[in-house]
């Protein structure tokens, strides 16, 4: 059992939910000259991921999000999977907003959940997806859905995006039931590759780093190790993620010894 499996479980508190409801759907990454055919397709948002149950909103790894009363107020009784955001290139600002102790209410006036799934939705995603279009509000916004019918329609609306500040596309297969974990019914298509990997070392920097950070020691889930030293602000340098602690980072392909190729930091994010 993974530890997201086994934080849910635990703030679940024994409800009688499908298991196959219980962890979240991550996307693989699109394969070269996918037909597009068979998927709804949408923007994919530079956002927190968040899984509301009826009665509470928490982050992927499972800790409460502590959000407004009139926020939650406004989530129905019934189970949405989806992305607290805030704008396009507005990461920062949002990270910063949702995991205060003290929620401030004009910074949560400017966030919406981008919802795109129902854990607990009967049918395929289809059917899902069209009812997450009822629930719509002014704090509850479905994700919006669409279809092309070419990889080269896939290739000129992911350009359109990027172009626009967004930061690619999602591809969840029409006829997909319920699913959880690392799925090919969930697909994602980004000029560049990201994933995740845990930090386990910290190396010195040299040069105009020398007494702050110069890379990190990086683990990826499968075991292999690679360090990571571009794409850190001064402040991150100075401070840098903690060992133990999961990182986002950006890659243009993989060498044939299976390590990362121009790797970039992201962020520090959530549990994997």
């Amino acid at each position: 059992m993974t530890l997201a499996r086994r934080t849910l479980l635990a703030w679940l508190g024994g409800a009688s939910w499908p298991a196959v409801a219980l962890e979240p759907l991550l996307a693989r990454d699109a394969p070269a000259g996918l037909d597009p055919g068979p998927y709804l397709i949408s923007e994919k948002f530079d956002g927190v991921r968040a899984l509301w149950d009826g009665r509470e909103l928490r982050f992927r790894s499972g800790r409460l999000v502590v959000a407004p009363a009139w926020f939650l107020a406004q989530l129905p009784a019934e189970a949405l999977d989806g992305e607290l955001w805030l704008a396009r290139r507005q990461f920062d600002a949002l990270s910063a907003a949702v995991r205060r102790s003290e929620p401030r209410d004009a910074e949560w006036r400017r966030i919406s959940y981008q919802v795109f799934e129902l854990p607990r939705g009967e049918g395929l995603f289809a059917q899902r997806a069209a009812r997450l279009q009822q629930l719509a509000g002014d704090v509850v916004q479905p994700v919006a859905q669409f279809r092309l019918d070419t990889p080269a329609a896939l290739r000129e609306r992911l350009r359109q995006v990027v172009a626009a500040g967004g930061e690619g596309l999602m591809l969840h297969h029409a006829d997909a039931p319920l699913a959880s974990g690392r799925s090919d019914w969930l697909l994602k298509l980004k000029p560049q590759r990201d994933a995740e990997a845990r930090v386990v070392g910290h190396e010195p920097g040299k040069g105009r780093h020398a007494g702050v950070l110069g890379a990190l020691e990086l683990e990826t889930p499968e075991g292999l190790r690679f360090r990571l030293g571009t794409g850190f602000s001064d402040a991150q340098r100075r401070d840098p993620p903690p060992l133990g602690s999961w990182v986002t980072y950006r890659y243009r392909e993989l060498t044939p010894a299976g390590k990362p190729r121009f790797a970039s930091f992201v962020r520090v994010a959530e549990l994997p």
